[in-house]
């Protein structure tokens, strides 16, 4: 297949348009009408995965982390990502990354974590605002079933675990239609009062493209109505970490003991375990240090993600139980839940796990 069309069937699953500012996801090598049949997949893109893609015959790398995060001034070899690069290019190997596009959306990144973890019920821990459009669009009383079945199946009105959410408003239209025109109903230069329904319903941003599409193909009119509004609400199903709930109870020594079993680390760094039982837990893959305070807002008895700042220990000293249990060691699990997409979305592609350990610390 092309390697455009294996980008937009991973868009499917968790919209590039989804990444931080920082980011550089989506292809970072590679020709998008190049042929690509089979994928390694990786956390980070290293010299020894690339001859290990080599060597298993894979046209494509697919990692979490982006192999260029900005802008390269030379391609000399000197630096590590040069060399990765410039090796990848002789291969004819194209690099693919789905990074903080697939840490937001709530079966993403962290709720493979949290799965690993134990837990239940698991919620984005804070949700994005300012991702949701509404739809208000005008409709003859004959086709209004056709055009909010369209809509939705593009994937407008979800609210929640609810689906084909519309509020439905009938009424009278006019319209005059012009000498060049071919009108579905009334005839050129007369008015004309159409029974109609205002059809209103919600969408989340990256997916205008595909709703307008399907509106204007299933409604009958030459020229249709429709009117687009920015939403404040919130998207509860795309944010930044999760919250969850472990089954019962346990102390904060046997937590941080489960914690080190899940990721099958030796070690943990942890604020001091205080005296009350760990039941509810927020986390965040990677570097999550900014969702602290969300976590002690929330409730949560604890907090684990990866790349903690020293003096961010103090700031939850007391109020919760800080994990850093390492940004490699969150994210683990991703490379079999990027492989699960691929499987899900891809019908008889190639995709295989890397068996190179990319995590650049060590412990002893």
């Amino acid at each position: 297949m092309l390697l455009q069309d294996f980008v937009k069937a991973l868009d499917s699953e968790a919209s590039f348009t989804l990444q931080e500012g920082y980011d550089n996801s989506g292809i970072q090598i590679g020709n998008p009408f190049q042929e690509v049949k089979k994928a390694l997949v990786c956390l980070d893109v290293t010299m020894e995965v690339v001859k290990e893609a080599q060597k298993k015959e894979c046209d494509l790398i697919l990692s979490h982390h982006p192999l260029i995060f900005q802008g390269l001034k030379r391609l000399s070899g000197e630096t590590p990502a040069e060399a990765v690069v410039i090796d990848a290019i002789r291969s004819n190997i194209a690099i693919v990354a789905i990074h903080t596009n697939l840490d937001k959306v709530i079966n993403g990144v962290n709720h493979t974590l949290g799965k690993e973890l134990g837990l239940e019920n698991l919620q984005i821990l804070r949700p994005e605002t300012g991702l949701l459009r509404k739809l208000a669009t005008f409709v003859p009383l004959s086709h209004a079933e056709k055009v909010r079945a369209a809509v939705f199946a593009a994937g407008a009105g979800h609210i929640g675990d609810y689906d084909c959410c519309s509020f439905n408003l009938e009424g009278k239209g006019s319209f005059r239609a012009g000498e060049n025109t071919n009108p579905f109903v009334g005839n050129t230069k007369e008015l004309h009062y159409e029974e109609e329904v205002r059809i209103e319903t919600i969408f989340p941003v990256y997916k205008q493209s595909e709703v307008l599409a399907a509106l204007l193909q299933s409604h009958p009119y030459e020229e249709v109505a429709y009117d687009v509004y920015p939403l404040d609400n919130r998207l509860n199903k795309v944010g930044s970490g999760m919250i969850g709930d472990l089954p019962e109870p346990v102390s904060a020594m046997n937590f941080l003991d489960m914690v080190k079993n899940s990721l099958k680390t030796p070690f943990v760094k942890h604020t001091a375990p205080h005296r009350r039982n760990i039941q509810r837990v927020a986390l965040c893959g990677g570097s999550g240090s900014f969702l602290i305070s969300n976590a002690i807002n929330s409730g949560a008895d604890a907090f684990v993600t990866g790349d903690v700042k020293y003096h961010q220990f103090f700031d939850a000293m007391n109020k919760i139980l800080l994990v850093d249990a390492g940004h490699y060691e969150t994210e683990q699990f991703t490379t079999n839940l990027i492989c699960d997409i691929v499987k899900k979305k891809i019908i008889n592609f190639a995709v295989l796990i890397s068996e190179a350990n990319t995590n650049p610390v060590h412990y002893r």
